[in-house]
Order: structure tokens, then sequence, then C-alpha cells
């Protein structure tokens, strides 16, 4: 027990913690940031190819973190297209993994919340002469608490992320070492004080986020 109290009162633990929440927090906001209006104008803009879209991004929701990993590890590396930026095994190359990641579940969540909405107040807004744009921001606002389950969906996948994270990040040490990927790491050389430590924290913040997102939206 005392080893475990040890492990957790050290900057190791800090640092590694402050990194996780960082990349996953931002991974999750470029998601969000692309997949919420997305989402909403799959659900009501009439395009062709857009059946096509939306099954592709329901389809990706169980997109393999390795494969994704292994894609942008050929683009980043020395030799790929980008390898000129030097991203690879940096925090910028984990946070552009999580983003491609969750932002298929935000976007197909958000699609399904905005279509009942949609449907139902889709008329009115047509005869208010709103724009698309403003009917998108007006059907978020409805649909606000089944967009913010889309958004922890997404904050979900990426904090608990690790096959991804540690192919394009290489879990330095310092640098580019998660919670997820340091608990692989720290199992295999049995240091298990460390290891538990971390995997309490995971579950204490995915308890936390959605305890406050749960009070907002009662509050709301």
């Amino acid at each position: 027990m005392r080893q475990f109290w040890t492990a957790l009162d050290t900057a190791d633990f800090a640092h590694i913690v402050a990194l996780s929440l960082t990349v996953s927090v931002l991974g999750t906001a470029i998601a969000a940031g692309l997949g919420l209006p997305s989402g909403a104008a799959l659900a009501i803009c009439r395009f062709p190819g857009r059946r096509l879209l939306i099954v592709l991004a329901n389809a990706l929701l169980g997109l393999p973190p390795v494969v994704v990993g292994l894609g942008l590890y050929l683009l980043l590396s020395h030799s790929g297209p980008l390898g000129a930026l030097a991203l690879l095994f940096t925090p910028i190359a984990m946070v552009l993994a999580q983003a491609i990641l969750a932002l298929p579940i935000v976007a197909a969540l958000t699609h399904r919340a905005v279509e009942e909405p949609w449907r139902r107040y889709g008329g009115a807004l047509r005869v208010d002469g709103a724009s698309r744009l403003r009917s998108i921001r007006v059907l978020l606002q409805v649909a606000r608490r089944s967009v913010l389950t889309a958004v922890l969906a997404g904050f979900g996948r990426t904090i608990s992320e690790v096959g991804a994270v540690l192919i394009v990040g290489g879990n330095i040490a310092g640098y580019t070492r998660t919670m997820t990927t340091a608990i692989v790491l720290t199992t295999e050389e049995g240091d298990f004080a460390l290891a538990l430590g971390l995997g309490f924290m995971l579950i204490g913040v995915s308890l936390v986020v959605s305890a406050t997102a749960f009070v907002i939206e009662e509050r709301g």
C-alpha cells in the first residue's frame, strides 16, 4: 500500500496524467469542432453522396486504432509526405491520431441526435427564413443533451486510446508517455503500484467528466 501512494506522489505520475488530459482534450476538441457541424449538416442537407457519407461515418465507429496509427506513421515518418514537419513521436501526432479516432464517433452520434429535431422544427426554421448555418446552430442547441453525449463518447475514445498513440507517440518518458501507454509499460515491468494508480486515475477522470456534464445539463 505504501508503494502505491508513493508512486502517485511523484512528478512522473503528475506529468503522465497532465499530458494524457491535454492530448485527449485537444483531440476531442478538434473532433467536436469538425464532427458537430458535419454531423448536423448530414442530417439537414441533401446532396449527392450524402447517404454514403452517413454509412461511412457509422462504419468508422469501429475504426481500428492501430490502423490509424500506422497510417499516420507512414505520413509523418521521415520518408513520408509530411515528414518535413517533424511531427512523429510528438504530442501533436498523438492529438491528430486521437482526433481522427473520435471524429466519426462525434459526427455519427450528432447526425442521429439532430435528425429528430430537424423533422420536428425544420419546417418552422425554413418558414422563418433561417439559413442552413443558423439551422445547424439552433438544432445543436435543441439536441444539446445528445450532442453532449456525442462529445463525451469522443472523449472516452481519446482518453482510453493505446494503439495509435503508442505508434505515433513512441511512449517516450517525460514527453509522449500517457496514462494508457504507461500502464502497458509498467505492467510489463512489474510496477503494479504505478499501473494501478494510473488505472484508478483513468476511471476517476471518466467519472468526473460524466458527472460534470450531467450536472451542467440538469442546471441548463
